[in-house]
């Protein structure tokens, strides 16, 4: 795939000054796009992210102004040069109003032109690069299929090399979609067992009058159906580890028999009379609080005691926020690959809608909604509308953010921006939350005092 350029979008009426930006543009490696009118202007607005916008302020019909109108409704961090043959006053202040952040009057002063593509330029290739060092950190940052680096996981990653290779018994604990059954085989992986097999079963999608057969074995004859002899799950992992996913689900008839099993290391297969020695390490995970469940009477008290030798808890993605960059960045690169997409990166504003997020659904809600987003993605940087079109009406937060927020009343110093970027690690979504500015506006002041560099 050919490295994403940034996009230019010229609408004028006047093919000359099309044909000029165009030509600018293409020497200044800018992807071009071209409409004659405003209303085609606003469809290519809708369809595709467009970093630098040369808008002609008088065309029929549809004029500048309204195409910057439609661009705060669906364009995300587009740079608007507004040009005209006729300037005024009363026009710029309306302009700058609707967001034209350049104000380019009739004949083009092709020097201050070029000036504005080299920014714009400048700006993205910042940004792709930002993008290239949060997927090269995320590679870096992956623990055994983990990714992050915020202080809860780093306690976590520690942990975990502590227990893996003495703990036989675990219990993980965590919300849905939180990277349960990863720390269940990072536990694996460092352990003396590694070579050995990772048996997972999922007590939730097991029909109850098939737990005693699954988990255990049968003998031919043992029930209807039974034609033959079976190893259950147990016998499969022998030797090495079983992962009881959704452990709170097992019928209670079930769970007097696995914990005999635990204790005893021998099991019985259902109908057989014969007992059989297993070797297994059991890893168990659960989305439920199991001492309720035992105040409840739902799970016996000396099974929760006896899986629960070692409790790991795996917070939910709402306590990490500082592992959204390089968890997006991480499934970024797999389905941009995947769908062969030239995708980098995200704009200001998606970022700060996956930072802002309430994530129900945890870190797999997150893979899934820029899986979808990719999916959307008809530009070179998924936008905020991908995003909101990937959520669907259920959304990832409880009040979607944007940068619409009011600015502080006096702008950051740049050393009061270079003191929050280095105390929150480099991460643009911490930084801009301490200086208390949107993710747009952080990135305008790093431009501002070149700190990027």
């Amino acid at each position: 795939m050919e490295s994403p350029k940034p996009v230019l979008l010229v609408v004028d009426d006047d093919s000359h000054v099309r044909t000029l930006l165009a030509a600018l543009g293409k020497r200044q490696g800018f992807d071009v796009l071209t409409c004659d009118n405003g209303l085609e202007g606003i469809e290519m607005l809708r369809r595709r992210h467009i970093d630098l916008m040369f808008l002609d302020l008088h065309m029929p019909d549809v004029n500048g102004l309204d195409v910057l109108k439609a661009t705060q409704e669906t364009s995300d961090s587009t740079h608007v040069a507004l040009i005209t043959g006729m300037a005024s006053i009363d026009t710029a202040v309306q302009a700058v109003k609707l967001g034209a952040e350049d104000y380019l009057p009739k004949p083009l002063d092709l020097p201050r032109v070029t000036e504005t593509m080299q920014a714009i330029r400048w700006q993205f290739e910042t940004r792709t690069t930002i993008h290239k060092s949060d997927a090269a950190l995320a590679e870096q940052l992956e623990f055994h299929g983990i990714i992050g680096r915020s202080p809860v996981m780093t306690e976590l990653f520690d942990l975990i090399r502590r227990l893996a290779p003495h703990a036989r018994s675990v219990l993980i604990r965590g919300e849905t979609g939180s990277g349960k059954e990863l720390v269940a085989r990072a536990f694996h992986r460092l352990g003396p067992r590694r070579d050995k097999r990772f048996v997972t079963v999922n007590c939730s999608a097991i029909v109850e009058t098939l737990f005693e057969s699954e988990l255990f074995g049968h003998v031919r004859g043992a029930f209807t159906g039974a034609s033959d002899n079976k190893p259950g799950f147990f016998e499969a992992a022998s030797g090495g580890t079983l992962f009881l996913d959704e452990v709170g689900e097992l019928p209670a008839t079930v769970q007097g028999k696995l914990l005999r099993v635990l204790e005893t290391g021998e099991l019985q297969r259902v109908g057989s009379v014969e007992g059989r020695r297993v070797d297994v390490r059991v890893v168990a995970a659960t989305n439920r609080d199991l001492e309720k469940e035992v105040e409840g009477g739902g799970f016996r008290s000396d099974l929760y005691y006896r899986l629960n030798v070692v409790e790991i808890v795996v917070p939910p993605l709402r306590d990490r926020v500082e592992d959204i960059p390089y968890l997006t960045a991480a499934f970024l690169r797999e389905y941009s690959a995947a769908f062969s997409k030239a995708i980098p990166g995200l704009t200001p504003n998606a970022e700060t809608v996956l930072a802002q997020g309430a994530w129900p659904g945890n870190v797999r809600q997150l893979r899934n909604v820029i899986e979808r987003a990719c999916l959307l993605c008809e530009g070179h940087l998924l936008t905020e509308r991908d995003l909101v079109g990937a959520l669907g009406s259920g959304g990832a937060s409880g009040s979607r953010a944007t940068d619409d927020a009011a600015p502080p009343a006096v702008p950051p110093s740049k050393e009061q921006v270079s003191a929050a970027l280095h105390g929150a690690g480099g991460n643009k979504v911490l930084a801009s939350r301490r200086l208390g500015v949107s993710r747009r506006a952080l990135y305008r002041l790093i431009e501002k005092h070149r700190l990027e560099a």
